[in-house]
């Protein structure tokens, strides 16, 4: 496949295909690195599938192997998970968007969309074609306002005011996952639709910019640390992940 990429890569990019002339020559050619990866982010802004194909097309001229998938954020939800159906209903939409150039801004229009098991399918299946791994993305504890506005039990509920929302901004917001059992059975049911969907046996839970403002605030959380000998909130995620850790590997993940 990849000699292949390599003798596109000798035509001539004004030169019709039909008429073009490759030189005789002797190529040696192997990657510097094992992983050759991008990244798109579907959360903020949705992409459609045909985009995402034209992407992997273009992953696949420059031998490229790795596509990580980020799907879930504050702003929005965008996997389909069947036994969550709020993820999508609810945590897909947000009210509004900032206009480019002004964070702080409002486009005013409800803005939204997700993607269907089928088309998630449909996406691993044309990137294995071109011999590229998808590896997707539920970025956790943080970055969960989307997920906590679909089903609110699964942050801190116990703070007073606690009113989540699928965010109209950018930036880190507050809402982390509370480290409570009926979160990580969440997590585990969440892990076993998507490990079934991706084949890769990495799957990639986040794990950046989570605020410990809920967790120090909340009772609930104050008493899981004084139960489990945990000093703060930089100790719950400690917890919180391998926690995480454990239920991926359960479903042969990475």
């Amino acid at each position: 496949f990849y000699g292949t990429r390599t003798l596109l890569q000798l035509l001539p990019t004004t030169t019709n295909f039909e008429s073009a002339e490759i030189p005789a020559m002797t190529i040696t050619d192997h990657p510097r690195f094992a992983w050759r990866g991008m990244m798109i982010d579907s959360a903020r802004h949705f992409i459609e599938v045909d985009h995402i194909k034209s992407f992997l097309d273009w992953m696949a001229f420059h031998k490229l192997n790795n596509l990580h998938w980020h799907l879930s954020d504050d702003q929005g939800w965008r996997i389909e998970i069947k036994k969550y159906p709020k993820l999508t209903e609810v945590g897909a939409y947000r009210e509004s968007t900032p206009p480019y150039g002004d964070r702080k801004g409002s486009d005013h229009t409800r803005y939204g969309a997700f993607y269907t098991q089928q088309q998630i399918q449909e996406v691993v299946r044309y990137a294995a074609e071109r011999h590229i791994t998808v590896l997707p993305e539920i970025d956790m504890p943080g970055h969960m306002a989307a997920a906590t506005a679909a089903y609110p039990y699964l942050g801190n509920s116990d703070l007073p005011d606690y009113a989540p929302k699928v965010q109209n901004h950018w930036g880190i917001h507050p809402y982390t996952l509370a480290p409570t059992e009926a979160v990580f059975e969440f997590v585990d049911d969440i892990f076993t639709e998507v490990c079934a969907l991706f084949p890769s046996t990495y799957i990639h839970m986040g794990g950046d910019e989570a605020p410990k403002t809920q967790w120090e605030a909340s009772p609930r959380v104050q008493a899981l640390m004084q139960a489990k000998g945990l000093k703060d909130g930089h100790e719950v995620q400690s917890y919180f992940v391998k926690r995480v850790e454990k239920s991926l590997r359960a479903r042969g993940a990475n």
